[in-house]
């Protein structure tokens, strides 16, 4: 059994300023994005990116991520809090940012984007895509030296006790989703994205594949204490959030690959036509 290391969330103070743990995870995340968006240009020139949309593309998806994962946050955890408390809204290096809820931010920002450079929505969407994970895994380091977001009780060798929850041994669920929606959605969606896929397939499969590990990690985390945090058939509410992200990233990757096949059979059937 562990002890959560009770990190202090302040990173560094300067005078009345204080730089939280917190807020130093989410601009690694945006580092990362820069760094891997860069590579992907330079390595794949048939990209219709360049450097100057890759940055002006993460100011959209930052604008994106902070007002949808805040909102989301509000509405789909905690809506009865922060009514009583409206100026905790505010309080963003506290932490309380819904995946969900950003991603949702992000896409309408990419909407807006796409269309500043006539490109479509999808191809953009795709691009980004693999660029994501790793900031994610940044946010659940970042969880974890809050101590929030913890596991549910445990009697496994690695359980953890949150002194600032109860003396329970519980899952370190921080970690376990940085391992999963970090680590290894990276992986899957990095290798994925390395070959040539049909335009929405990628964003597709970064919609399966988060669904899936978000869904397997929420076994082990505890429900927030707010609104609606646990729902009907013992199912949290990120995994019914994330069931319609699978349900609809196994649609786009139907509909792209379908896509292709159907141009096929076309080019197949001109060729006869012409001989």
């Amino acid at each position: 059994m562990f002890v959560h290391p009770q990190i202090d969330p302040v990173a560094l103070s300067l005078g009345p300023l204080s730089i939280h743990w917190y807020g130093l995870m989410y601009l690694l995340g945006f580092a990362l994005f820069i760094v891997l968006g860069r590579y992907r240009i330079k390595r794949g020139p048939q990209t219709a990116f360049t450097y100057d949309m890759l940055d002006d593309a993460l100011f959209y998806g930052v604008l994106g991520v902070i007002l949808g994962g805040r909102l989301g946050h509000i509405i789909f955890y905690q809506l009865g809090y922060y009514l009583q408390h409206p100026l905790q809204i505010f309080a963003i290096w506290e932490g309380g940012m819904s995946f969900h809820g950003g991603m949702i931010g992000v896409f309408v920002a990419m909407a807006l984007f796409a269309r500043k450079y006539r490109l479509q929505w999808l191809v953009v969407t795709d691009f980004i895509a693999p660029l994501v994970p790793l900031g994610l895994g940044a946010g659940r380091i970042g969880n974890f030296i809050n101590a929030e977001l913890w596991g549910r009780p445990t009697d496994v060798s690695w359980g953890m006790v949150f002194p600032y929850v109860d003396a329970l041994p519980r899952h370190p669920s921080q970690l376990y989703q940085f391992a999963l929606e970090g680590l290894a959605f990276f992986i899957l969606l990095w290798l994925y994205s390395a070959k040539p896929r049909p335009v929405g397939a990628v964003s597709g499969m970064f919609l399966i594949g988060y669904g899936l590990f978000r869904t397997i990690a929420e076994f082990y985390r505890e429900p927030e204490n707010g609104f609606m945090g646990v729902l009907t058939w013992g199912m949290s509410m990120g995994q019914w959030l994330s069931l319609p992200m699978v349900l609809v990233g196994a649609g786009m990757l139907v509909w792209a690959n379908g896509k292709i096949s159907n141009q096929r059979i076309n080019k197949t059937a001109g060729k006869k036509r012409k001989t």
